[in-house]
């Protein structure tokens, strides 16, 4: 009989494709292995792992509105309806396990296999591990995570540092810098910077750029840009009046915007680093002043210390981001040396590891 497996979380392209990188990893391994995933009705993993293929079923339930105490007064009415929810789909579709990767999401999901003794099983690709994942990390079969360190969020004895699991399609992407440019309607004989926010995109980094359009251009760049939703119109106006120029709120196919890239701007959240480690180009990144315990400033230091990317705060994005990018593209050294010392950094193969692990486990347990 075939293997039955939920995958809960999402809320941002840093837990959803991780996860959808792990069901890939799976129905490789098992292709009889029948995947569900449960997300948060209204969140972007509604969307985005129907595109990868898989069923996802939603919960009504929110996280912890900190801007507007108000909105959290049905929150607790939420929760509970969220764990009828789950009764309800744990009874059409029952699991051998369960894979949490973080977002409100989680929580319902891996309290109640937990409490069924179901094997569970965490993915935290942050160096500082969230609320729901720090919650359910006690009584987890394994917790899988990016980086070390980790034992002061987690039981010592459960955790299994993989590092974090980057699409197929990227990892192992077979796309030329000339297809990847294509792609995108732009010339090969110009270097091209491709700039991400992280899938929410990022205020600062758009602002800088927006204002630096001009002397970028001068310099003879063109540019592959994801602005998030707030600035997609805006930055379609500067796409129109300039053939350089590639703007969208979302790219789904980054393969290709990696292929494309010769500089990357980038939120350095850890599922950023660990694509842009694998595609092996310069990075500037900008990092989310306001992550927990400063975690992506953490994160980008890693590879700013091995003289594999650069910094500049997100207070002077606006001041300092297009000369950075100006002075990095005139220098093919510089450039040579990030991509020599960012690509040992990659970790191809975490998705396969964990896919492994949770192979293993089931099967110890039906045993």
């Amino acid at each position: 009989m075939s293997k039955r497996i939920i995958i809960a979380g999402g809320g941002t392209g840093g837990h959803i494709f991780p996860a959808i990188a792990i069901a890939n990893a799976l129905k490789k391994k098992d292709g009889s292995i029948q995947i569900l995933f449960i997300g948060a009705k209204g969140r972007m993993e509604m969307e985005k792992v129907p595109q990868a293929g898989y069923r996802i079923v939603g919960l009504d339930i929110a996280g912890f509105n900190r801007s507007s105490l108000i909105k959290n007064i049905g929150l607790p009415f939420k929760l509970i309806r969220s764990f009828f929810q789950v009764r309800t789909y744990f009874r059409q579709f029952p699991p051998d396990a369960v894979i949490g990767v973080g977002g409100y999401s989680s929580f319902p999901v891996l309290r109640l296999a937990q409490a069924k003794g179901i094997p569970t099983f965490i993915h935290e690709s942050n160096s500082f591990a969230g609320r729901s994942n720090k919650l359910l990390g006690k009584k987890a079969t394994r917790v899988f995570t990016g980086t070390e360190g980790m034992e002061k969020f987690f039981p010592a004895e459960k955790i299994r540092v993989t590092g974090n699991p980057v699409r197929a399609s990227i990892a192992d992407s077979p796309v030329s810098r000339s297809e990847g440019l294509k792609f995108f309607s732009l010339t090969d004989t110009k270097k091209a910077v491709l700039v991400i926010g992280g899938s929410q995109g990022a205020r600062s980094i758009n602002e800088a750029i927006d204002e630096g359009l001009s002397k970028l251009m001068n310099a003879e760049l063109q540019l592959i840009w994801q602005t998030g939703k707030t600035y997609a119109t805006k930055a379609a106006e500067r796409a129109v009046e300039n053939k350089n120029i590639w703007a969208n709120e979302f790219i789904s196919q980054m393969e290709h915007a990696y292929a494309a890239a010769d500089i990357i701007i980038s939120r350095s959240g850890a599922m950023s680093v660990a694509e842009i480690c694998a595609a092996a180009k310069p990075v500037i990144f900008v990092p989310f002043p306001f992550a927990a315990e400063d975690h992506q400033t953490v994160n980008a230091m890693r590879l700013v210390n091995k003289q594999a990317a650069w910094i500049v705060k997100d207070s002077e994005a606006k001041e300092k981001l297009t000369g950075m990018i100006i002075e990095l593209a005139k220098n093919e050294m510089k450039q040579e040396e990030m991509k020599r010392n960012i690509a040992p950094l990659a970790i191809k193969n975490a998705d396969k590891v964990i896919a492994e692990e949770i192979l293993k486990n089931i099967d110890r347990n039906k045993k």
